[in-house]
């Protein structure tokens, strides 16, 4: 299956796949930061904040590959923490989308500040226990990801 879907996201087709799945990650990962903030082990959060700081490190100087390891792992501890089995599943679907994008050049040459700032302030409400904030901090994470699709895979 993972092979499929990167054949998909490496055909003429991909701008429609990765906004596609994009959508599935807008409505899946708000709602699994939400249960993270409350569900988080500490095991899981330091997790979440190496990996954010992970991301802060390798965000300057064009290192998108380093940067997708980090990205990729942090969202998979948010949809983990989640608890719930269904969004941990999902962990596949956004390592997708996120290697897709970089690998086929659907992202800036170094990843939007702001963006890597939002995933900083996500580890912290989620270290917090403050569900409402970690909710609404990955809403603005997958809207700016929507946003950048919208840009440069129109």
């Amino acid at each position: 299956r993972d092979v499929y879907k990167r054949q998909r996201l490496a055909g003429a087709d991909r701008p429609r796949q990765l906004r596609s799945l994009t959508v599935l990650r807008s409505a899946v990962e708000p709602a699994a930061a939400g249960l993270a903030a409350a569900l988080a082990t500490p095991e899981q959060c330091a997790a979440l904040t190496r990996h954010a700081l992970g991301m802060v490190e390798t965000s300057r100087g064009q290192q998108l590959d380093s940067y997708l390891v980090h990205d990729t792992a942090f969202h998979r501890v948010i949809l983990n923490a989640s608890g719930n089995e269904m969004f941990a599943r999902l962990g596949d679907v956004v390592a997708e989308v996120l290697t897709g994008r970089t690998h086929h050049h659907v992202m800036f040459t170094d990843p939007d500040p702001a963006a890597v700032t939002l995933h900083v302030r996500v580890a912290e409400a989620v270290r917090e226990r403050d569900a409402a904030r970690a909710e609404e901090l990955t809403r603005e994470i997958t809207v700016g990801a929507m946003a950048e699709l919208d840009v440069l895979a129109p």
